[in-house]
């Protein structure tokens, strides 16, 4: 339940990283500004008795951010893969919560298994192993098939999970409320918004069948690319709480001694990684939204084997369009280009300067293809362009939020495989070749004849849609003078009639 009784909530979050030691840590870390370091912990020093103990065994951050939740948890992942913000040590503790969690018991697991399938463990399989990874919301089992000896992997989620997470996003809600509320200039990041969006994420990732739906089409999607696999779903084994996949076996992208000791090569594996993810994000519109090193494992033949398809992201074909037009404007350092194609989204409001815009973008860009390639960064081009787009009046795209975090959590695998990748060099093959696809002469052609199509649905409907607007028109019109008052209706009426005759002869060739 949303309101003030979350105030609470956030007051023991902060006594929470004070009591844990975890305060300053972080914001060392975050290099927060020396007078903000000094606020916070007079603040939270006098109420740290408020604070949850955590386990005593974990580094400090890992041991604040488990006592304090789910969503606390989900955030602390996405730090574990960014080395270069938070340093490598911090991130190395973080990894921890990828999937090394205290698990649940196994009993439990089995009883939610049979309250979703109505089968019993002991009865359909051979052996239900102890918990081989526990993560946030779920943890995974190995099984093997009393029938057919088949290995499969079982997850089940967390037992009162979905009341925990309500708990972290009332509070999240709260948060948004008070900027929403007493700081105005901060209004245009739509923090409700923001909110909802990440809402409408965990309440998908904590319904598996969702999950399952999802794997299965992401499967699909990528069963072409070459060096990936995802895993398939056994729908008779799973339900809302427990999803059953096939069992592979591979080496976790986030265990570097144990990937050079097999002889697999990090630096194409950096690679991959990035290529992969930006192929599926623009070339299908659907893609991997948690791509960290405890979702992505290495087969014995090289195969990256993705898992965990709780979160996944959706673009539309013109978004991608946007999308890859600003990130190859910025490869190709075409600035103008750049805020061109953000006025021509509606991103940037129409009174602003394209010039001057173009001009900050340059100044945005120019330092970035300055440095070196170990410090070329998605993640502080992000951080810069958003002050930029800032101060031209530019509204949180909520659409883009889930694929800028993902980029960025991507970034971070693939420099923790390679700290040397050239982020751009990497991505511009693959930026490249769906601009030719989706701006060249076949892609006008490919949108005509989608439009083709469509109108050819409506065409049976056209007759009566055009006389409808002319009569509503009419009785609107009846004491103004006529003539060429219906010109523009009459207009509408040739042009759909023309429209519906060249879709059908578009589609009687096709």
């Amino acid at each position: 339940m949303r309101g003030p009784h979350n105030i609470f909530r956030l007051i023991r979050t902060g006594a929470t990283l004070e009591r844990t030691g975890a305060m300053s840590i972080v914001l060392e870390a975050l290099n927060a500004p020396r007078p903000l370091r000094i606020i916070a912990r007079l603040l939270c020093w006098p109420i740290k008795w408020l604070g949850l103990r955590g386990d005593k065994s974990m580094p400090a951050v890992t041991r604040a951010l488990s006592a304090l939740g789910p969503a606390y948890i989900k955030f602390g992942q996405i730090l574990s893969t960014r080395p270069d913000l938070v340093g490598g040590e911090l991130a190395n503790q973080l990894r921890v919560l990828q999937d090394q969690l205290p698990p649940f018991s196994v009993e439990e697991a089995k009883k939610t298994f049979f309250n979703e399938t109505g089968l019993l463990a002991d009865e359909t399989f051979d052996n239900f192993s102890e918990a081989i990874a526990a993560a946030s919301i779920a943890q995974v089992h190995k099984v093997r098939v009393r029938e057919t000896q088949e290995e499969l992997a079982v997850k089940v989620l967390r037992p009162g999970i979905e009341k925990a997470f309500r708990k972290d996003v009332d509070a999240f809600y709260l948060i948004a409320g008070l900027v929403d509320f007493f700081a105005p200039f901060a209004r245009r990041l739509r923090p409700v918004e923001v909110i909802e969006h990440f809402e409408g994420i965990v309440l998908s990732e904590l319904d598996l069948r969702l999950e399952s739906s999802s794997a299965s089409k992401f499967k699909d999607t990528t069963k072409a690319d070459t060096g990936f696999n995802v895993p398939s779903v056994n729908w008779k084994l799973s339900g809302k709480r427990v999803m059953t996949m096939s069992w592979v076996e591979g080496i976790p992208l986030g265990d570097l001694n144990s990937l050079e000791k097999s002889g697999h090569d990090k630096f194409a594996l950096g690679e991959r990684v990035l290529q992969l993810f930006l192929n599926h994000a623009l070339r299908d519109g659907f893609f991997h939204a948690d791509m960290h090193q405890g979702n992505l494992k290495v087969n014995s033949d090289g195969e990256i084997i993705a898992y965990d398809f709780g979160i996944m992201g959706y673009i539309d074909e013109y978004t991608r369009r946007v999308y890859a037009e600003i990130l190859y404007g910025f490869i190709k350092r075409d600035y103008k280009r750049v805020a061109e194609v953000h006025f021509e989204a509606g991103y940037v409001p129409i009174d602003r300067d394209v010039e001057d815009f173009a001009d900050a973008l340059r100044a945005v860009g120019e330092p970035i293809f300055g440095m070196d390639a170990a410090n070329i960064s998605m993640g502080k081009l992000l951080t810069y362009l958003f002050e930029v787009t800032a101060r031209f009046g530019m509204e949180t795209r909520t659409e883009l939020i889930l694929l800028q975090r993902t980029m960025v959590v991507v970034e971070g695998v693939s420099r923790s495989l390679n700290p040397n990748i050239n982020i751009w060099k990497t991505a511009q093959p693959i930026v490249e070749n769906y601009i030719r696809k989706s701006i060249g002469p076949k892609a006008v052609f490919k949108d005509i004849l989608q439009t083709a199509r469509v109108v050819a649905r409506f065409g049976p409907r056209l007759p009566n849609l055009v006389e409808k607007i002319l009569l509503d028109h009419s009785e609107k019109q009846e004491k103004k003078p006529t003539g060429f008052a219906n010109l523009p209706y009459v207009s509408i009426a040739i042009i759909s009639a023309f429209l519906g005759a060249l879709a059908v002869n578009l589609l009687s060739n096709f």
